[in-house]
């Protein structure tokens, strides 16, 4: 009993731990999502398992459009083995802060908020492994470097515990 009860604590801690997007408000450059997802956008990154090693590694483009307070980001990630993910979120504006994504392979809607020159999403993701399909909980921050570049670092959570991270610099085409 007493093993059961450190380990709900230590999930709990796990789970109240991390980075707060209220903290960067004041960093420069702001981000304007509508500003940097518009337009030709490529990339390269690497996927992480939850000891740190690179599993994969991936060339990223994408191209964005708004229409208003609604936007649409096709991406499409090109594994080095060959595989290939293609995607399209649909984005809504609620506020200067505050938007929300959708896709298909993600569980109800993306909760997208900015401040200063960093953005946070959190969503829950179906993701194919293999033969098999996890549910796992994504905490995705975006961090604008200039006004061409933004690296981007998520974390995949299950149960509150990272079991993978991925790593994307991203570069705004002209």
């Amino acid at each position: 009993m007493r093993k059961l009860i450190l380990a709900i604590l230590a999930i709990g801690i796990i789970g109240c731990s991390g980075m707060d997007i209220k903290d960067y408000h004041d960093n420069t450059p702001k981000l304007d999502l509508q500003s940097y997802l518009n337009g030709n956008i490529k990339g390269y990154g690497i996927v992480q398992d939850k000891s740190g090693n690179v599993t994969r590694r991936f060339n990223f483009s994408g191209r964005a459009f708004w229409n208003g307070d609604k936007g649409v980001f096709d991406e499409k990630i090109v594994y080095t083995n060959g595989k290939v993910e293609s995607r399209e979120w649909l984005f809504s504006k609620i506020s200067e802060s505050q938007y929300e994504a959708t896709t298909a392979d993600v569980i109800g809607k993306a909760d997208i908020q900015i401040s200063g020159n960093s953005m946070n999403w959190k969503y829950v993701m179906d993701v194919k492994v293999d033969d098999s399909t996890y549910r796992l909980d994504f905490d995705d921050w975006m961090f604008l470097i200039d006004d061409k570049h933004l690296i981007n670092r998520n974390y995949f959570k299950k149960f509150g515990i990272t079991v993978g991270e991925l790593t994307l610099y991203m570069e705004k085409q002209d």
